[in-house]
C-alpha cells in the first residue's frame, strides 16, 4: 500500500508539471499540489526527473533554482531557445551545435552535454 501512495504522489507532480507553461519552482510546485504532498517528496521526485533528462534546472539571475520540464526528442543534435522576456523555450533541432560542440571540446578541452545546451535571449514576440 505504501508504494502505490508514493506512485500516487509522483503521478500528481509529473501532471502538475507535464501542464506547467514556462520555469516553475520546488515552492511553486508544493503551492499548486496544497501541500497535499511534502516538500522532500517532490525535491526527490524533481532531482529524479532532472536526473533522467525530463526537466531542466538552472539557477536563475537571482541565485533561485527554477526548473522546466522539457519535451521528449529523439534526436542528439539540439538546443533550446530560452526568451529572457517571456520565458518561452522553443526546442532547435540542428547539426550545426555539432561544429560548437567540437570546437568546445578541442579548444576548450571541456566537453558539453548536447541535450541539454541553452541559449538565451529574446524571442522575436519580445525583441
Amino acid at each position: 500500500m505504501r508504494n502505490s501512495y508514493k506512485t500516487q504522489q509522483k503521478d500528481m507532480i509529473v501532471d502538475i508539471l507535464r501542464n506547467q507553461k514556462g520555469d516553475f519552482t520546488i515552492k511553486s510546485i508544493y503551492n499548486e499540489l496544497n501541500c497535499k504532498v511534502g516538500l522532500t517528496t517532490i525535491y526527490r521526485i524533481v532531482n529524479k526527473l532532472v536526473e533522467d533528462e525530463k526537466i531542466a534546472k538552472e539557477i536563475g539571475k537571482d541565485n533561485n533554482t527554477y526548473y522546466r520540464y522539457l519535451t521528449a526528442c529523439d534526436k542528439d543534435n539540439h538546443f533550446y531557445l530560452k526568451c529572457n522576456n517571456c520565458g518561452e523555450l522553443e526546442h532547435i533541432d540542428c547539426d550545426c551545435i555539432n561544429e560548437l560542440s567540437n570546437h568546445i571540446i578541442k579548444e576548450h578541452d571541456f566537453e558539453i552535454d548536447k541535450n541539454h545546451i541553452i541559449i538565451n535571449g529574446l524571442c522575436n514576440k519580445c525583441k
